[in-house]
């Protein structure tokens, strides 16, 4: 079976930046991680396969020029593998079902645990979610209520799975280790491997009676909603990360919730960095003789003075009307670039006083 475009796994077109094609894979690993209910490993693994190549300059480059020919074993030189499974072919390590080598193990710990091998998760998983907010809310800061459905502790039996009243017993399956070891055949013969006991999740307790409202889970799938204080001077592409609301787990700590901001942009305004930039035309006579326009800033019209024999593309700094810096108090400054504009069109009148402004001794540049 052929394999994908990996820009295709991904999401994303051939020209995405390094951050685009982060995010991108950050999104789907969470939407396929095996650990979830609705994940799919499968994908999961083509997911991680693609940003494996396409996070590395180097490898990105050889990619876009040779395709998925480019990371064949056979061509990679000294027998190092560029892409894919690096132990494909060797039995027991194809990393399959029933198979010795498991991906979830290597990318548990970034999502908030291993998904399998002898170790028990002990920490919830990581949730991302992303909320929008407008330039001028970007600037002076916000609070934006957002929403994720998320496992919660279960309030009935307080995350231990037991109807309350009821005790925990010891798991006849591990004997209270929270691990079983089960045995393979592999290339190199039998082999033994230990893992998180299926029948405690690995905690060496199981309920005498489940909980009957979380059915002995611990957790309960339910939608959290909750209002952040988004700080002034965020940019676009900023996250905010709130420790220990993410998802919880039973007997372990509740993973992070990370809030990717978007900034939506402003036809009036643009940005960079603490500095507004916004443009302003006024007319040849304004610019030459001199005069005061009304500027739209961030914070309303403000009065600025022209000075006579402005020219076309001078900047006016107006200072503290810019964005507040996150460490501090001040704000940097908002410049106004002005463009003189030239009549197109010019009455009977117009163009002789213009001709005679021209004709006047020094000209017209004295």
């Amino acid at each position: 079976m052929s394999k994908r475009d990996y820009y295709e796994v991904l999401g994303v077109p051939k020209t995405a930046s390094a951050d685009e094609i982060k995010r991108a894979f950050r999104k789907k690993a969470v939407q396929y991680h095996p650990d979830k209910s609705d994940g799919d490993e499968a994908k999961f693994k083509e997911v991680n396969e693609a940003y494996e190549v396409l996070k590395d300059q180097q490898k990105r480059a050889r990619y876009d020029q040779f395709g998925h020919a480019g990371y064949d074993g056979s061509q990679a030189g000294g027998g190092q593998s560029y892409g894919g499974n690096p132990f494909e072919g060797f039995g027991g390590f194809a990393g399959g079902a029933g198979a010795g080598f498991d991906f979830s193990d290597i990318f548990g710990q970034f999502f908030g645990g291993a998904a399998g091998g002898a170790g028990r998760q002990t920490r919830g998983q990581d949730l991302e979610v992303e909320t929008t907010i407008s330039f001028k809310e970007s600037v002076f800061g916000t609070e934006q209520e957002v929403a994720a459905t998320v496992d919660e502790t279960c309030p009935h039996c307080h995350g231990d799975g037991a109807e309350p009243g009821t005790k925990l017993d010891t798991c006849p399956d591990c004997q209270g280790s929270g691990k079983q070891t089960r045995v393979m055949n592999s290339l190199f013969g039998q082999v033994q491997q230990q893992i998180m006991c299926p029948t405690c999740d690995g905690r060496g307790k199981v309920p005498e009676e489940k909980c009957h409202v979380c059915h002995g889970k611990g957790v309960q799938r339910g939608r959290q909603s909750l209002t952040v204080k988004i700080p002034a001077g965020i940019e676009d592409g900023a996250v905010i990360r709130l420790s220990g609301r993410g998802e919880a787990l039973a007997g372990g700590e509740p993973g992070d919730l990370y809030i990717h901001v978007r900034v939506q942009p402003d036809k009036r305004f643009t940005r960079d960095g603490d500095t507004i930039f916004s443009e302003q035309k006024i007319s040849m006579v304004d610019a030459a003789l001199g005069t005061e326009i009304d500027v739209l800033t961030i914070d309303g019209e403000v009065t600025m003075r022209v000075p006579a024999g402005t020219q076309s593309g001078t900047d006016f700094r107006l200072a503290n009307y810019g964005v507040k810096h996150p460490r501090g108090d001040k704000r940097g400054a908002h410049v106004v670039r002005l463009t003189v504009e030239i009549p197109k069109r010019l009455n009977k009148k117009q163009r002789q006083l213009l001709e005679e402004f021209r004709d006047a001794k020094g000209g017209l540049f004295s």
